[in-house]
């Protein structure tokens, strides 16, 4: 709901945008705030507190607060920050598709167009030289590491996911300048993920980082061959299960992966990925109409 108002504050009154940045400022206390309050703190008309409502697709204040109080509450600890206790299975798809959709939008918003071109950069010039490409995570990340790796080798690039600590500590040891070290977190305060990166660091490896941008991992080095691919989102990692968090990591080996494959060229992996279609096909025991 509040991504929706920030879209549509260029078309509202100026008396409109007043109550916009109102709601903008502390979502908690709109909801909770009479329309009388409202109009004062915003310096308008009752009945314009309800124009804004309906500007922005509600059928009025009534509405727009109940809406909104399932939007900004704080949720059930460790499961979704969106859901309720007593929300039906009808309340939590609308919920938990929507908290998606939204944290989706905000990060195609905010994304870093140019974070990623070097991040492609660097992952293209390791494949063209035959370099090793690692993918770090542990836990949620772990699984997103293992994507990565699922993706990247359908390309026919020869890359690791390491999700073991200990294993990761030797493959960060082995790395050398030219190789990909890509870490993955969510929270980017994990001790052994934070330790990976500084070995890669000292061995000259790129690094590209996934994580928040306020993290320790985000801000344990930089230079020209450390790359943040910030994602930042309002999920807290001590209160809830990683589900936005993860599907955003996931968004971001998509695109690494999509980048990639128009870099490499479509002349070259064209035939390899229809002769693995076919391949598989041979696997399945019913086969399609």
């Amino acid at each position: 709901m509040l991504e929706r108002v920030r879209a549509c504050l260029p078309a509202l009154s100026p008396a409109e945008q007043r109550v916009a940045r109102l709601l903008l400022e502390d979502a908690r206390a709109f909801a909770e705030t009479p329309v009388a309050e409202l109009a004062e703190r915003a310096r308008v008309s009752k009945p314009t507190v309800v124009r804004f409502c309906r500007s922005v697709g509600y059928g009025g204040l009534a509405d727009f607060k109940r809406k909104l109080v399932g939007s900004v509450n704080e949720g059930v600890p460790f499961v979704h920050r969106a859901v309720g206790a007593d929300d039906k299975p009808g309340e939590l798809i609308v919920k938990v598709v929507d908290n998606a959709i939204g944290a989706m939008l905000a990060y195609r918003n905010q994304a870093a167009p140019q974070a990623f071109e070097r991040a492609l950069d660097a992952l293209e010039q390791a494949c063209r030289g035959h370099r090793r490409i690692d993918f770090y995570g542990v836990g949620n990340s772990g699984i997103v590491a293992q994507d990565a790796q699922q993706k990247f080798f359908r390309l026919g690039v020869t890359a690791a996911a390491v999700i073991d600590s200990h294993m990761q500590v030797m493959s960060a040891t082995m790395l050398q300048p030219g190789d990909c070290a890509v870490v993955i977190s969510n929270s980017g305060r994990s001790r052994d993920l934070l330790d990976v990166a500084d070995i890669a660091r000292r061995r000259g490896a790129t690094l590209i980082l996934i994580t928040a941008s306020a993290t320790p991992l985000a801000q344990s080095g930089n230079g020209v061959h450390q790359i943040l691919l910030a994602v930042d989102h309002p999920e807290d990692a001590d209160r809830y299960s990683p589900m936005v968090s993860r599907l955003l990591h996931l968004l971001v080996i998509d695109v690494l992966t999509t980048g990639l494959a128009l870099r490499l060229g479509s002349d070259a992996l064209q035939p390899m990925l229809q002769e693995i279609k076919k391949n598989l096909r041979t696997r399945r025991y019913v086969n399609g109409a």
